[in-house]
């Protein structure tokens, strides 16, 4: 008799598969093996790894901060991705794609699995320098900064050979497809930096009060350019 599935092996199961051998995994996407499963797995595999990432960067500030960031983080990356999922499908079934949504989703999810997972790995580093370092908050938002931009481009990356292997099954139209891709590319990092800026904070500044939502203003580039002059002195 075949021992029922546990919660861990459904849903992790599918993170690690991923992981150990992404091209085997790309390969059943191509072929629409067990789509639906992939999706749902994957997004509770990463959700939880965002939620912890997030709680972690909140607690920087307060419990309910880190309630919030685990809440927040999450719903930033599901968010950025449900924006900008159309524009990329229907583009490419226009220029000939004949893969299906669920397979354009199931390869956008899996870079997003891929980025919840390193966040993941490089948890236990924000929590040393968050308790090592408690008040240098400027630093400790770079780090961050630095760690989502090194995520964000393996993910990318991870993005990018996914959709490639899935334009193999349609000539026509690649060449234009390539270049749709990697102008969405960009669209995609642009939307996430101003979704990000519109859903802070995600740490709450020191000695400041919770806030679940800040009031919009300045811009995510101009923040970082303040934090690095306060680091260097620069005034």
């Amino acid at each position: 008799m075949l021992e029922k599935p546990t919660y861990k092996n459904r849903y992790f199961g599918t993170l690690i598969s991923l992981l150990r051998d992404r091209q085997a995994f790309l390969e059943e996407i191509r072929q629409e093996v067990r789509l639906q499963s992939k999706i749902s797995s994957l997004f509770v595999a990463s959700s939880i790894s965002f939620a912890i990432y997030g709680a972690i960067i909140g607690a920087s500030h307060s419990w309910a901060q880190a309630i919030s960031g685990a809440i927040k983080l999450p719903a930033f990356y599901l968010l950025t991705l449900i924006i900008c999922f159309p524009t990329l499908f229907f583009f490419n079934v226009l220029f000939g794609s004949r893969s299906s949504f669920q397979q354009h989703f199931v390869v956008l999810l899996t870079s997003v699995s891929v980025i919840s997972v390193l966040l993941f790995s490089l948890a236990p580093v924000t929590l040393f320098f968050m308790i090592t370092a408690p008040n240098s908050y400027q630093f400790f938002k770079l780090l961050n900064v630095l760690i989502f931009g090194i995520t964000g481009i393996f993910g990318i990356k991870f993005l990018y050979e996914g959709m490639q292997l899935l334009s193999q099954q349609d000539e026509v139209g690649k060449k234009t497809r390539t270049t749709i891709l990697r102008s969405w590319l960009f669209l995609y990092a642009f939307v996430g930096m101003q979704l990000g800026w519109f859903l802070r904070p995600f740490f709450g500044a020191p000695g400041s009060k919770f806030e679940l939502f800040r009031a919009v203003g300045g811009n995510f580039y101009l923040d970082v350019v303040g934090a690095i002059s306060e680091i260097l002195g620069i005034r």
